[in-house]
């Protein structure tokens, strides 16, 4: 037995043995988690060097594929060398060769279906990994950081961003902090068992990174085994109100923030914390017990839409967009104002996250400890190829690539809501993203302008108490109203701290383009011709897959694009909906390897894919679904009211059914087409069957074949 031997069966021994671990403190229990999973796969999956070719082969082209190939190669060369003088010899050794030739080109042909059939289906939920595997495909992908930067420069350029930031800030007034309703709080965490933590482990994603022992998928494999230590780790840090040293620190890899910016300049990347799955894992446990009770308090703020449950980008420019469609079909305008921060996740204060955490959600003991331990000492290094800077102890900040770090910035900013509720405004925050909506007379422009450079003033001030910083050079502000009144439009530019922004003619908010008229055009056209985009893409290489594959690449890579946001185009009128029409045939021509002028009905049966049309009143249908059943947001429940909820309307007949109010607005063209209004229609023309479906899966399948009736029924 050699030395390594020894060394892992001491800690495989130590390991196994629960009265053992009591000689470990919490740290030392981490780090020998960490330890015997190195030692035992160094001994039977020792590291080693292999010498990588130059030029790689296809990914699919396998040891199977490389042995037919040499063995066509050496029966071509016998049938080349045959003897011609004995004609029988040589039509032998030609017919065999051309055989082994059409056997290996059959393997090729199955080995690249099979693998990008795979492909595809393992990565349709990730449209951005997809797109790499394309890329390389087409013998592109993506432009990787500039070799002239390297990780001490990055670590230099993200250290003095945030140093810039807390500079600016540094003679800031002190924060102020919303107290908690009396009888509010939380001392402990709940003790956990074997069965919480394998249930969580088994639902973590497969992904992880340099820092871990293992890989997720042999974790997930050995859950049984490790779960049980893995559970005795989770409650020991939860007792003690205390984060192991481990579990702290991270690498940093300079991620591009756009493909089209610069990879040679170092503000174009934006830093991305990578943790270890365990590390992750006791945040996945903490975020849930902590969730738990901020919602059973009601302590979430209701208009900030990031990382919660049921809410997304989409909800968010939908109850935007409804509050200024209501807004125009009364008559008044509109004013959108769009504010970023800059570094927003780095640069949060480590006191005035924990002084707001115990004064406005009410943490305290054990749980405050945990937090405190948690965010303060963490340690990162950036990595950039094969260097790496010299680590960093972080002084502010919550790591981006955490769990807990969205949620105790969603946490951190809340207040932001009821400031800008002062000033009569209405706010919506998703993330670090605030939208600010104003609305007003034609006659009253001038003082909604100055109401909203204050109330931007006062946020701009909490931010900078709060140790953040507004990037005015991204602040976007839209005037909007309707098409006849776009002359009551003021031009003059508005005040944004000591900057003016003049208006924008169409703003993006979230990914969906809003126009000052409303009308959904930019985001119509853009949509057509980033799906157009993607489409030429594929077309590229239709040869190279199965009709299977193809079909997965276009439903996730065209469809995804296409359906994104299309809630925000009820009521728009049939020539809109013909531009996006457009790419829905195009992708079904496409799949089939038809004419551009062949009939497309049948090929748009055949794939069971509604018109555009009907696509819009299934996202809507299905939000009203969710709304009713407590699936949604508040902000888009609150607004969808059943006839039977209504005291004078209860002796009517709709009253028995699962009908819902349709509010009369003024104008068919504006207010028809606000969320609440156009969805309820939809509703209301849906079949009981359906309307009454037990479960969101079985709405969705009888709600598609009620409209793909309806669309193909002619």
């Amino acid at each position: 037995m050699d030395i390594a031997d020894l060394r892992a069966g001491l800690l495989v021994s130590a390991f196994c043995r629960p009265d053992v671990w009591d000689d470990y403190d919490l740290d030392g229990l981490a780090q020998l988690y960490d330890d015997v999973i190195t030692a035992v796969l160094d001994r039977f999956v020792p590291s080693r060097t292999v010498r990588c070719r130059r030029r790689p082969s296809d990914p699919w082209f396998d040891v199977e594929c490389r042995a037919n190939k040499r063995l066509t190669r050496r029966l071509e060369r016998i049938a080349r060398q045959a003897n011609t003088s004995n004609a029988a010899s040589a039509a032998a050794a030609t017919a065999e060769w051309r055989a082994q030739r059409r056997v290996y080109r059959d393997l090729r042909n199955r080995k690249r279906e099979s693998f990008w059939q795979d492909k595809v289906e393992s990565e349709s939920s990730c449209p951005q990994r997809l797109w790499k595997s394309i890329d390389a495909l087409l013998g592109r992908g993506h432009v990787p950081p500039s070799r002239d930067i390297g990780a001490e420069t990055f670590h230099q350029f993200f250290e003095a961003k945030v140093a810039g930031v807390r500079a600016s800030t540094s003679d800031a007034p002190s924060p102020s902090f919303t107290p908690v309703p009396s009888g509010i709080q939380l001392s402990d965490f709940r003790s956990l068992t074997v069965n919480d933590v394998s249930r969580v482990i088994h639902q973590l994603p497969d992904k992880q990174c340099e820092s871990d022992p293992l890989p997720t998928r042999l974790l997930k494999e050995c859950c049984d085994i490790l779960a049980p230590f893995i559970a005795e780790l989770v409650n020991r840090s939860l007792s003690t109100g205390s984060v192991p040293a481990i579990f702290k620190a991270a690498y940093v890899t300079p991620l591009l923030k756009k493909p089209d910016l610069d990879p040679a300049e170092t503000h174009s990347y934006r830093p991305i914390s990578n943790l270890s799955v365990l590390s992750k894992l006791l945040e996945r446990l903490v975020a849930q017990q902590l969730l738990s009770y901020l919602n059973g308090a009601k302590l979430l703020p209701k208009l900030q839409s990031a990382y919660r449950a049921h809410h997304s980008t989409e909800t968010a420019v939908v109850k935007v967009l409804t509050d200024i469609l209501c807004a125009l079909d009364c008559g008044d305008l509109a004013m959108l104002t769009l504010l970023d921060l800059s570094a927003a996740f780095d640069t949060v204060d480590h006191t005035t996250l924990l002084r707001r955490l115990e004064k406005s959600y009410g943490l305290h003991g054990r749980v405050l400890r945990w937090f405190a331990s948690y965010i303060e000492g963490r340690t990162q290094f950036v990595r950039c190829g094969s260097g790496r800077s010299t680590p960093l102890i972080l002084r502010c900040g919550v790591p981006q690539g955490s769990v807990l770090g969205p949620i105790l910035f969603l946490l951190y900013t809340a207040d932001l809501i009821s400031l800008i509720e002062s000033h009569e405004l209405f706010p919506h925050l998703y993330a670090d993203d605030t939208q600010i909506l104003g609305f007003c007379s034609p006659s009253c422009t001038d003082s909604l302008q100055d109401v909203m450079s204050v109330c931007i003033d006062e946020v701009s001030l909490w931010m900078r108490s709060n140790r953040l910083q507004m990037n005015t050079i991204k602040t976007d502000i839209l005037w909007c109203a309707t098409s006849r009144r776009q002359h009551q439009i003021p031009q003059t530019p508005t005040r944004v701290g000591y900057d003016y922004v003049t208006t924008a003619r169409s703003v993006r908010d979230l990914g969906i383009y809003l126009d000052s008229d409303v009308t959904m055009t930019t985001h119509v056209t853009k949509t057509a011709s980033s799906c157009f985009a993607a489409l030429r893409q594929i077309r590229a290489i239709r040869r190279s897959v199965t009709r299977p594959v193809l079909l997965s690449l276009v439903v996730s890579l065209v469809l995804s694009r296409l359906d994104y946001g299309n809630a925000t185009l009820a009521g728009l009128p049939d020539y809109m909906f013909d531009k996006l029409q457009s790419v829905l045939n195009a992708a079904a021509r496409l799949i089939f390897s038809t004419r551009r002028y062949e009939s497309v009905t049948p090929l748009l049966r055949d794939l069971h894919w509604l018109r555009v049309p009907q696509r819009v009143e299934y996202k809507l249908a299905v939000l009203v679904y969710r709304c009713l059943h407590d699936l949604a947001p508040a902000y888009l429940s609150d607004v969808i009211r059943r006839v039977a909820d209504i005291s004078s309307r209860r002796r009517l007949r709709s009253s028995s059914t699962s009908a819902l109010v349709v509010p009369a607005m003024r104008r068919s063209t504006v207010g028809d087409r606000a969320f609440h209004v156009a969805a309820s229609r939809v509703w209301n023309r849906l079949p009981p069957h359906i309307t009454s479906a037990p479960s969101l899966q079985t709405f969705k399948k009888g709600l598609k074949s009620f409209l793909f009736g309806r669309s193909f029924s002619s």
